[in-house]
């Protein structure tokens, strides 16, 4: 289903760039003037962008609509790198290049807020044709944050020297989108960067607020489906079969002893089953049974142990169930991507920015290392000596961390749930935040 973008939304959204004449001297108190004044526009944009959310790689209308903002703005622009993803690139003399990424995907998730801007949108995937879908992880956030920073830092060419480069990625919510941009020519567009910038909600933290921290921020990650073969049959005869579906509960029990009996537990890990697919009627026993597995890692040892210990219960399974030995299991492996973390130059640098810009009482102590996972860092791949940073908006209500710290009471709706709600303050709060930190890795580069 096309995003139905009106000409009054398309205008909002490449916010015709008004300069402010009277620009303060003060570089805070320009980016803090700057994004306050669209605030109103920003709000619509993002509730447009609620209303019409679109699943990994076919975000075509976010795209087109980032891509006529960056190029109001100045930039050079390419369009459907990695399938739907957009750059721009904003030249501003010499100095760093410094790339930000927003990811513009949604999740196949029915909206239950209840707010007036609820998605209703349905669109085909994963062979149903009509799956309600729901910006719940606060991309559509991040999409408004990438179009003012755009606008604004162009505004403020006399504060900058070096090279912006401005991401809008597909398909994070997959960890696909990334390396698919990688492969797809992003650096025959794009310079390499020197620093490499993400920033996501947090539900976490309040609105009005940002979180930070050094060191180990999101695990590592692997997306793998697992493939059980069968021999169907008549369900009143089961046993002249072999039945996937069984097979395929035996290896959901057992890969649960990959954590608890293989991985060293001194060491963070995660294995989930996320889907079980078998099947389409009651009394017939299916050909095969597919499982959908998603891995967290920080120590690519675990990692590999994961992955043997998936594979040596697959195969106990087969053998158990007394499987040809031609019948062998398939593993498809998706997304993927390495841990996330914040170095210490770059996070003490965007700490000091922050509290100039928000606020020390606004800059709070970043979460432990998070099970999370993102992909943006794979942006920088091909460059392992581009320094990372990870940044956390808050997105939850004003006692949001209050209730963390003293009751240790997370919010009822947290990302991918059909409940979760950015709190509107987080627009120009994270608009605010991306622009002062790039600010800084341009100023007093790394």
């Amino acid at each position: 289903m096309p995003l139905p973008l009106r000409p009054s939304i398309l205008a909002l959204a490449c916010f015709s760039a008004l300069s402010v004449h009277a620009a303060p001297t003060d570089l805070n108190t320009r980016i803090d003037t700057l994004v306050k004044q669209d605030e109103g526009q920003m709000i619509e944009l993002f509730k447009q962008l609620h209303r019409n959310p679109e699943l990994a790689f076919q975000e075509k209308e976010t795209a087109a609509l980032v891509a006529k903002a960056l190029q109001a703005q100045g930039f050079e622009v390419k369009t459907a790198i990695g399938t739907t993803g957009v750059v721009g690139i904003l030249r501003n003399g010499p100095g760093p290049v410094v790339m930000y990424r927003a990811d513009m995907d949604a999740l196949p998730i029915k909206e239950a807020t209840g707010l007036p801007y609820q998605s209703s949108k349905v669109t085909p995937w994963l062979g149903n044709p009509s799956q309600a879908v729901m910006h719940a992880c606060g991309h559509d956030a991040h999409t408004t944050w990438l179009i003012e920073v755009a606008k604004v830092m162009s505004q403020l060419k006399d504060q900058w020297s070096g090279t912006l480069v401005l991401v809008a990625q597909p398909a994070e919510e997959i960890l696909e989108g990334a390396t698919a941009m990688v492969n797809n020519g992003l650096y025959d567009f794009a310079p390499k960067p020197d620093v490499l910038l993400a920033a996501h909600v947090s539900p976490v933290y309040p609105a009005d607020s940002v979180g930070l921290r050094e060191g180990p921020r999101l695990a590592g990650t692997d997306q793998i489906d697992v493939e059980l073969p069968g021999i169907g049959g008549h369900g009143s005869t089961p046993h002249v079969t072999k039945d996937p579906v069984v097979m395929g509960a035996m290896a959901v029990m057992g890969y649960q002893t990959i954590i608890s009996r293989m991985v060293d537990q001194s060491k963070p890990a995660v294995l989930t089953v996320g889907a079980f697919q078998a099947g389409v009627n009651n009394n017939i026993i299916p050909v095969s049974a597919t499982l959908k597995l998603n891995l967290r890692w920080y120590d690519a040892q675990v990692r590999e142990r994961m992955i043997e210990g998936i594979k040596s219960v697959t195969r106990g399974v087969l053998v158990m169930n007394d499987m040809p030995a031609d019948y062998q299991a398939k593993y498809t492996m998706k997304g993927y991507a390495t841990p996330v973390f914040n170095g210490k130059a770059q996070t003490e640098l965007a700490q000091a920015a922050l509290v100039q810009q928000l606020g020390a009482d606004k800059v709070l102590p970043g979460m432990p290392p998070l099970m999370g996972s993102e992909d943006f860092h794979m942006l920088a791949s091909p460059y392992p000596d581009t320094k990372v940073l990870f940044l956390e908006v808050g997105s939850g209500k004003p006692d949001v961390y209050k209730n963390l710290v003293e009751k240790k009471q997370l919010p009822a709706a947290m990302n991918h749930t059909p409940g979760f709600v950015v709190e509107l303050p987080a627009i120009t709060t994270g608009a605010r935040a991306v622009t002062a930190t790039l600010s800084a890795f341009f100023n007093k580069p790394l």
